[in-house]
């Protein structure tokens, strides 16, 4: 009950920010989808503890590949499904309690949310990065295969001729 919870207000804040921000209407289910696959995985992973980087880095991965497919299926940039997707994702309350802690003189408590800040925003960028690393991956083992079903087509077809 409590996952479909998590799914269901992460889609709600996304399908809202992408509202704000302006994204196509017909895109805007699809966006709160991404949102909120990528925030129920991320919330999972963090309840399982697996730690702020890995699931950080697990719920990006996923929301750039959903967002790769959405683009490619709805014929819209990719950029419409990442932005609103990270929307749940950014450390934003981290941030704020660094910044509090900071002005309170509270350095230690500063300097953890700091290094909490910086382990998410750097697991979002990593995880961009492996999606579209996975992405090309794929793409040429899928060029590959096709070459050389090409090649075993054209090789069967001049074994026929000659017999």
């Amino acid at each position: 009950m409590q996952l479909l919870l998590e799914f269901f207000m992460a889609g709600i804040a996304t399908i809202g920010f992408g509202i704000i921000i302006n994204i196509p209407k017909r895109a805007l289910i699809a966006a709160g989808a991404i949102g909120g696959v990528s925030w129920t995985i991320y919330w999972a992973m963090l309840q399982v503890r697996l730690g702020l980087a890995l699931s950080a880095l697990t719920a990006t991965t996923v929301i750039a590949l959903l967002s790769l497919y959405a683009a490619r299926r709805m014929k819209l940039p990719m950029i419409i499904f990442n932005i609103p997707g990270i929307v749940p994702l950014v450390p934003g309350g981290q941030a704020y309690q660094m910044i509090r802690n900071f002005a309170l003189s509270n350095s230690d408590m500063a300097t953890h949310f700091m290094l909490e800040v910086g382990e998410i925003a750097g697991s979002i960028g990593i995880g961009f990065l492996m999606a579209e690393f996975i992405d090309r991956l794929q793409r040429k083992i899928i060029i590959t295969l096709k070459e050389h079903k090409q090649r075993s087509k054209s090789r069967s077809a001049n074994n026929t001729e000659k017999e």
